[in-house]
């Protein structure tokens, strides 16, 4: 009966030792996995692109209006963004009036703009400033066209990260005629056509 505190206390410390182990041998290869799992990942997405966001290359824009009815959002995530440092300011703004408009005023029915969504404001002489509501922007590209065609070019389209969901495979970009629509690194996207245009243009 002596012996009995010992054995007793001999098997306690072998099957502490036994569940110690296993713990171990779990807890290895839990982290060998979140490891794994890590390495996979960083090599996957490196340091500074670790999303992709989808983006409007104006150069390649057709403006086709495919913008407005192909998203999933409604209105579209798309917007109409302007370039200041190279807006001429025009009184007669070719992205806001019709071609031929019935007036040079900013009734309805001589803007070109379906949804009302460019403000007009009077600088000085001659001179106006044109900015885009984007509450009120659907995408539907009539202001670039106008604008590309008749003046320089400081309306264009581009995706709003604000808005958009980040689809795995944007459904404009399936039916976009010029592959004006990809993928690039989150790090690249911000500001970066919009510096791009304002440098080249």
């Amino acid at each position: 009966m002596a012996e009995q505190p010992e054995q007793t206390s001999r098997r306690s410390f072998l099957t502490a030792g036994t569940r110690a182990a296993a713990a171990l041998a779990i807890g290895g290869a839990v982290g060998a996995a979140t490891t794994r799992s890590r390495t996979a990942s960083t090599a996957a997405a490196p340091a500074g692109h670790d999303k992709m966001v989808w983006q409007i290359n104006p150069y390649k824009c057709t403006q086709c209006g495919k913008c407005a009815t192909n998203c999933v959002l409604n209105p579209s995530a798309v917007k109409c963004y302007h370039v200041y440092p190279i807006c001429g300011y025009c009184k007669i703004c070719t992205g806001f009036f019709k071609a031929q408009p019935n007036a040079l005023n900013t009734g309805a029915e001589n803007q070109i703009c379906p949804t009302a969504a460019i403000q007009r404001t009077w600088i000085e002489d001659q001179y106006y400033e044109y900015k885009i509501i984007k509450e009120l922007c659907i995408g539907c590209a009539k202001c670039v066209k106008g604008c590309t065609t008749f003046a320089n070019g400081s309306l264009f389209l581009q995706i709003d990260r604000k808005l958009c969901v980040d689809c795995n495979q944007c459904s404009i970009a399936t039916v976009c005629p010029p592959q004006a629509i990809s993928r690039i690194p989150v790090s690249r996207e911000d500001g970066y056509l919009l510096k791009t245009k304002t440098r080249t243009m």
